[in-house]
C-alpha cells in the first residue's frame, strides 16, 4: 500500500513519474521504484530502500526513461522493507506491475503460479499479481484481457498499474477496494493512487469505481466496468493547485497544518451556519431534513484520531439530541454479530474517505439494515463519499502530515453541526441552537487564542528529552482529547503515551507514577473541574510531574512541580476542540526536541488503504 503513479505519453516521462512520488510520499516511504519501457521495447527498473531521495540518488547514476512507466512508494504490509521486495515487481521481464493493497489469497496463487515454473524473488503478495498477468497474456490472452482474468481470481483489495513489452504502447489500471485515478491530458494520460501526484500535469480526472478496469494510450482512455462493458465516468476538474501541497514557510507540514485550523474551521463552517441557525440541507444535502428528522439512534464507525473524534461526538449527539450513540473501531465493526436499533444513522468518518476497515465497515451497513448512512469526509471524490447516501465535507484542505490536526478539529466542527441537527428533532430548543452556532461562530478566534501558547509549550518540550512515558488524563468529553493527545505524542515523538479518564487513576495507572512520569491534562473550566482537581492532587502526592492546560477562569492555584498554562474562557460545548490545539503543539515541539521525523514518523502512513 501507500503510493502508486503510472503515465502514458509522447513525451519521456521518468521526472513526470518521480515528482509524482514525491508527491505521494507522506503516504509511505520505506522504499520506492520505477519501471519504464525504454526506445528498445524493454523494461528498465530501478528500485531504492528508503525515501524518495534514494531512488533519485539512484537514478542520477543509472537513469531509466521511456515513454511509457509505473512508479510506486511502499509502506510494507507482506515482505520487511528491503529493495527485493520493493515496487515495481516484474514477471519474465515482460511484465511490471505496482500495487496498493492486500491479496488475501497470494499464498494459494504463489503455490499454482510455482507450479507453472514461475521464479518469485520477494515476500509480497504483489508478485503473484505479476505473474498471473504474464500466464494469462502467455496463453494468447491481450493484456486487458489477462489483466482482467487476474482480478477474477485475486481475494482481496488491489489497486494496480501494469505494463507490459507485448504491448509499450498501452498502460491498465485497475482497482477493487483501494483508490485509483486516471488523469486526463492532451497527448499523455496517467494513473495515480491520489490526485496529488498529478495537480502539476492535469486539472482532469475520472475516479475509477469497484472492478473498474481502464485502458490507457497517450491519446485515449477506455474504462471497463466489472462486467467488462465499456463505459463512460464523470470526469471531473480538480481546484488544487500544487502550492496546496508545499510547506511554505513552516518548518513541518505538520506545524503548517496545525496554524491552519483557524481557517480550516472557517471553511468548514462557512454556508452552513446563518442568523443563529444550522442550514441543515446546506450542510448535509437535499433530503436530510427529512431524513434526520426520523433518526433515533447514530452508529459512529472510525479508526484512529477519526474514532476520537466520534468519541467526543457521542457526548454531543447524547447531550444535545437525546439519542443513544455508540461508537466504534473500524477494524472491530465487521466481525461481531450487530443488533440494529430501528431509525439509525450509520455515520462514517475518515480524512481521505478511503480508510478500508471504515468503507467495509459501510458496506456491511447496507447489508444490516440501518435506516441512513452519512460520510465524513475531507475528500468530495472519495470512496466513502461516494457509497454514503448522505455526506459532509470538512473542507480541510490537503493534509500533508501524517499525525492528523487540522482534519480532527474539522471533522469534530462538522459532528457538533450534526449533534445540532439530530437535536432539532426533540431536545435542542431554537435558543439553545442560536447559542452553540454563536461557540461556532467564536470558535476560529478561540483557536488563534490556543495557538498563542506555542512558545511557552515549546519551552515544556524540553521537559520531555528524555522521557520515554508519558500520561493524558481527561474527564468527560475531554476524555477522548487526552486519548487524541496521548497518539499525537506516540505517534512523532515515539514517547509511549497512554490516556486515561482521570477518575480511573486509583483502578491501576497510579502505579505508573513517579517523578520521571510526565502527567499531562486538559481541564476546561466545567462540572467535571473539582473531581478533576482531586485527581490530579493523587498524582501529586506521588510524586508525578504534572502539566496542566486550564481554563483561564478555572480555580487551580499554585502548586510545587506542576505546570500550567493558561486557554482563554472556552464554552463547555467547543473546549474538546480549543484544547486538542495545545496538545498538538505539546507533540510537534517535543517531536522536535527528540529529533524524530515529524510529518513521516517512522512505520506509519497517512492514508491506510488496506485492512
Amino acid at each position: 500500500m501507500c503510493g502508486i503513479v503510472g503515465a502514458i505519453a509522447h513525451r519521456l516521462i521518468a521526472p513526470v513519474l518521480l515528482e509524482g512520488l514525491r508527491r505521494l510520499e507522506y503516504r509511505g516511504y520505506d522504499s520506492a521504484g520505477i519501471a519504464v519501457i525504454n526506445e528498445n521495447g524493454d523494461i528498465n527498473r530501478a528500485r531504492s530502500l528508503g525515501k524518495i531521495k534514494e531512488l533519485e540518488t539512484l537514478l542520477a547514476k543509472e537513469p531509466v526513461d521511456g515513454k511509457a512507466g509505473i512508479a510506486h512508494t511502499r509502506w510494507a504490509t507482506h515482505g520487511v522493507p528491503a529493495e527485493r521486495n520493493a515496487h515495481p515487481h516484474l514477471s519474465r521481464d515482460s511484465v511490471a506491475v505496482v500495487h496498493n493493497g492486500i491479496i488475501e489469497n497470494h499464498d494459494k496463487l504463489r503455490t499454482s503460479l510455482e507450479k507453472h515454473g514461475y521464479e518469485f524473488t520477494s515476500e509480497t503478495d504483489t508478485e503473484v499479481i505479476a505473474h498471473q498477468i504474464q500466464y494469462f497474456m502467455e496463453q494468447g490472452a491481450s493484456m486487458v484481457e489477462a489483466v482482467r482474468k487476474t482480478a477474477e481470481i485475486l481475494e482481496g483489495a488491489y489497486a494496480i498499474g501494469v505494463i507490459s513489452t507485448r504491448e509499450p504502447n498501452t498502460l491498465v489500471g485497475a482497482r477493487h477496494g483501494s483508490p485509483l485515478v486516471v488523469g486526463l491530458g492532451i497527448g499523455e494520460n496517467f494513473i495515480a493512487s491520489d490526485i496529488f501526484a498529478l495537480v502539476d500535469e492535469t486539472k482532469r480526472f475520472i475516479f475509477l469505481e469497484d472492478g473498474d478496469i481502464a485502458v490507457l494510450n497517450a491519446d485515449q482512455i477506455v474504462v471497463y466496468d466489472k462486467s467488462g462493458e465499456p463505459i463512460e465516468r464523470t470526469i471531473n476538474e480538480t481546484k488544487l493547485s500544487s502550492n496546496a501541497v508545499e510547506r511554505g514557510a513552516y518548518r513541518h507540514f505538520m506545524q503548517k497544518e496545525i496554524h491552519e485550523q483557524p481557517v480550516a474551521v472557517e471553511k468548514c463552517l462557512d454556508g452552513r451556519i446563518h442568523s443563529g441557525r444550522l442550514l441543515l440541507e446546506a450542510a448535509f444535502g437535499l433530503d436530510a431534513k427529512q431524513a434526520f428528522a426520523k433518526i433515533k439512534a447514530v452508529q459512529i464507525v472510525a479508526c484512529g484520531t477519526s474514532y476520537h473524534a466520534g468519541m467526543i461526538a457521542r457526548y454531543w449527539i447524547e447531550d444535545l439530541a437525546g439519542i443513544p450513540c455508540n461508537v466504534e473501531v473500524g477494524s472491530e465493526f465487521r466481525y461481531r454479530n450487530h443488533i440494529v436499533a430501528p431509525a439509525t444513522l450509520f455515520v462514517t468518518i475518515s480524512q481521505s474517505g478511503e480508510t478500508a476497515d471504515t468503507l467495509a465497515a459501510l458496506k456491511e451497513s447496507k447489508r444490516l439494515g440501518y435506516a441512513h448512512t452519512l460520510a465524513i469526509s475531507n475528500v468530495p471524490e472519495s470512496s466513502m463519499v461516494r457509497e454514503s447516501e448522505f455526506n459532509m465535507m470538512t473542507r480541510a484542505g490537503p493534509e500533508i502530515g501524517v499525525a492528523s490536526t487540522k482534519a480532527f478539529t474539522t471533522q469534530l466542527t462538522a459532528l457538533l453541526m450534526l449533534a445540532i441537527a439530530l437535536g432539532r428533532n426533540d431536545k435542542l430548543t431554537v435558543e439553545h441552537e442560536a447559542e452553540i452556532i454563536n461557540e461556532l461562530y467564536r470558535l476560529p478566534n478561540q483557536i488563534r487564542h490556543a495557538l498563542e501558547l506555542e512558545g511557552e509549550i515549546e519551552q515544556w518540550a524540553q521537559l520531555f528529552g528524555d522521557k520515554e512515558h508519558a500520561l493524558f488524563l481527561g474527564r468527560g468529553a475531554q476524555y477522548p482529547v487526552a486519548m487524541e493527545g496521548a497518539l499525537k505524542l506516540k505517534e512523532i515523538s515515539y514517547i509511549h503515551a497512554e490516556a486515561y479518564p482521570a477518575g480511573e487513576l486509583k483502578h491501576g495507572p497510579l502505579a505508573l507514577i513517579d517523578s520521571n512520569m510526565p502527567v499531562i491534562s486538559v481541564a476546561p473550566n466545567n462540572d467535571l473541574l473539582e473531581k478533576l482537581k482531586s485527581n490530579l492532587q493523587e498524582v501529586h502526592a506521588r510524586g508525578g510531574q504534572l502539566f496542566v492546560f486550564a481554563d483561564v477562569d478555572a480555580p487551580m492555584g499554585n502548586v510545587p512541580n506542576v505546570k500550567l498554562l493558561r486557554v482563554a474562557a472556552t464554552r463547555e460545548v467547543i473546549a474538546p476542540i480549543v484544547y486538542t490545539i495545545p496538545l498538538q503543539l505539546l507533540a510537534y515541539h517535543v517531536a522536535i526536541i527528540k529529533g524524530t521525523d515529524v510529518d513521516q514518523p517512522r512505520n506509519l502512513a497517512k492514508s491506510v488503504t488496506v485492512e
